[in-house]
């Protein structure tokens, strides 16, 4: 397993794209949402979601789907 970049989303949706992946049963990671809290910069930092290498093009298919 080796986890990829599926892209970068604010706090909130990088959350709502992981809840909709694992709904579907793609294990899926969310990396730096608590960067910043201390200074209350975290709303301007971008959060990786990541997934599975495997998964990778399902996920980002799904992703299309979805906008």
């Amino acid at each position: 397993m080796a986890l990829v970049e599926l892209g970068r989303f604010d706090r909130q949706e990088a959350y709502i794209v992981q809840s909709r992946l694992e709904s579907e049963g793609i294990m899926s990671f969310v990396f730096d949402a608590g960067a910043s809290v201390a200074d209350g910069s975290y709303l301007l930092i971008p959060v990786r979601v990541m997934v599975d290498d495997e998964d990778v093009e399902l996920a980002r298919k799904m992703l299309d789907e979805a906008a």
